[in-house]
């Protein structure tokens, strides 16, 4: 004898609403569309997007780079702020793809989440068309999955995708670089998208407020981490037009120590001066609530240095000054030298 049920399970009620995320992806065209170029030959709602490489390149060659914004999201979260990390998101992968010389053609994005909450949803897509605009990128498109039983409801998690073209007789990959380069930082705009599982540590066990705004800091503490990541493209491109560059490299984890040394060929490190910029001052505050040795700190910040540049010694003058008629704060932070890795300078 078999029962017969009246009604069966719905999606719905396995916690999937299909019909939301239609309404959700209806909220978000006119945003996404905002970031479209003349090369996007798609449009949204397909199964995939295409984009037509730009007729200028000769020997085009195509870049792709990979990121997420880390348990920064945590603090998004816990302050039911959603439209900082989607540039986050976008500034993580196209600062990558900037290294080589590249400019970012598009950009995809994947969230995932408990529940698809509308309004949380459209924040963060906002700040991901708002840092695909400022890096001059199309938001070519995404996915949402609704992941009920592996996330919390009010959970959710971000990748990013983005693919850049860069000819291939200008692609920038280090191979130039000697001894006595100079190294050029531009300045970050705070702790970006890396170290957050130490500031969300500190912060527990010390139990520091988020809303406390210490006397050094200009803005309440929950405002200065969510700042998000910057942008580096337009600059650096401009950069590019004028002058040679022989590497660069975007500091994310691991620091400055954990990432300059990539774009170096073979014997070859550096000397960095820690003296010649100021450090913002949220790290120094991070430093002194948790007791972080100064090392760790280097490794596992940026320590205001978001992206630096290697030039010949005699273009370093001549690239600070172009970068500050950008408005960019950059600073003369050291030069190659013979040997491997980093070597800090008080």
């Amino acid at each position: 004898t078999y029962c017969v049920r009246e009604k069966g399970f719905t999606y719905r009620q396995a916690g999937v609403d299909i019909e939301a995320s239609e309404r959700a992806v209806e909220g978000i065209k006119s945003l996404v569309k905002r970031t479209f170029d003349e090369n996007v030959l798609s449009q949204l709602g397909g199964f995939s997007g295409f984009y037509s490489i730009p007729q200028e390149y000769k020997e085009p060659v195509l870049v792709s780079a990979t990121d997420g914004v880390g348990t920064k999201i945590v603090l998004a979260q816990e302050m039911n702020k959603h439209n900082t990390v989607g540039i986050d998101l976008v500034a993580m992968c196209v600062n990558d793809v900037l290294t080589s010389g590249a400019r970012p053609l598009f950009f995809l994005d994947y969230i995932a989440c408990g529940k698809l909450d509308i309004s949380v949803f459209k924040s963060i897509i906002e700040g991901i068309a708002a840092g695909c605009e400022e890096a001059g990128c199309t938001l070519l498109g995404g996915e949402t999955a609704e992941m009920p039983g592996f996330y919390a409801s009010s959970q959710y998690d971000l990748a990013g995708f983005c693919v850049g073209i860069v000819e291939k007789s200008k692609i920038i990959n280090g191979s130039s670089i000697k001894k006595g380069d100079a190294l050029i930082g531009l300045a970050s705009n705070g702790v970006h998208s890396n170290g957050f599982s130490l500031v969300r540590k500190i912060l527990k066990e010390k139990q520091i407020p988020l809303n406390e705004k210490p006397d050094n800091l200009a803005r309440p503490l929950e405002e200065e981490l969510l700042i998000p990541t910057k942008i580096y493209v337009k600059a650096v491109h401009s950069i590019l037009e004028k002058i040679e560059v022989k590497g660069m490299a975007h500091i994310t984890g691991g620091g400055i120590p954990g990432n300059l040394p990539r774009i170096f060929p073979s014997g070859l490190g550096a000397e960095i001066e820690k003296s010649s910029w100021t450090r913002p001052p949220i790290f120094e505050l991070l430093q002194k609530w948790g007791e972080v040795e100064e090392e760790e700190m280097y490794k596992v910040f940026n320590m205001g240095i978001g992206f630096i540049l290697v030039v010949d010694y005699s273009q370093g003058e001549k690239a600070l000054s172009l970068l500050e008629e950008l408005g960019e704060k950059a600073f003369l932070i050291g030069k190659v030298v013979e040997g491997e890795g980093v070597k800090f300078l008080s």
